[in-house]
């Protein structure tokens, strides 16, 4: 993360757009997230897109996930997966600042943000944060909320193929057993609103393995907030 006060110093600085390109403009400019940031109904435990009235999806009233709410800022199509690309893979952690301002547009973010006692960016295992140089997911959270930040709590221990790599119907299996939360931190999220915060939710396996820890140590409520879903 950027100290302050160069921080505030590259506000001032005349960007380009990641979308379109224009100069000078902010990171993401007002024309491209008023054309690209539709909203949609979406299932309120998984941020499926869902139609007819309903609150949720046929998945999760099937099979309940272990969240009580799931938002998302946008979905992953384009513009917003080159620009996530970018940031994730193209060593761009600046991206997180203006993604993040993204994310609080996002309907409900705001309010879950504010209800929350804790927030816990999805880890990384230490050969993806080798690979990556940072996590994304934290550097979105200390944008969001870094008071409530606990970034400690939730551990990846153990790494696994990327789900990209993976079936569908893969995905589940690989991250099993792949999330802990820390037992000398467990007691922190007992009874407390937990916000979960990733950059990208595809089948939900990875934020349902992590949410299913959070939800064992005795959270009493888990809410997550993803900047994009695939559909």
């Amino acid at each position: 993360m950027l100290p302050a006060l160069l921080q505030g110093l590259a506000d001032r600085l005349p960007s380009c757009c990641a979308i379109c390109r224009a100069w000078p403009s902010q990171p993401l400019c007002e024309s491209c997230v008023a054309q690209f940031n539709q909203p949609a109904l979406r299932c309120r435990t998984c941020a499926m897109p869902i139609h007819g009235g309903v609150t949720q999806c046929g998945q999760c009233l099937r099979e309940p996930p272990p969240l009580d709410a799931c938002l998302c800022a946008v979905p992953y199509t384009y513009p917003w997966a080159e620009v996530i690309t970018r940031f994730k893979f193209g060593a761009n952690p600046a991206l997180a600042r203006p993604l993040a301002l993204l994310f609080r547009s996002a309907d409900g973010v705001e309010e879950a943000l504010d209800q929350g006692d804790w927030l816990l960016p999805m880890p990384l295992s230490e050969e993806r944060l080798r690979e990556r140089g940072f996590n994304q997911a934290l550097e979105l959270a200390r944008h969001l909320s870094p008071t409530k930040i606990e970034p400690q709590c939730l551990l990846r221990v153990r790494h696994t193929p990327a789900q990209s790599t993976l079936a569908r119907s893969e995905r589940r299996r690989n991250v099993a057993g792949a999330y802990a939360v820390d037992p000398l931190r467990s007691d922190q999220l007992v009874g407390r609103r937990v916000v979960l915060i990733d950059d990208v939710m595809t089948s939900g396996a990875s934020l349902f393995a992590a949410a299913a820890e959070v939800r064992a140590a005795g959270a009493a409520h888990i809410t997550g907030l993803v900047l994009a879903r695939t559909e």
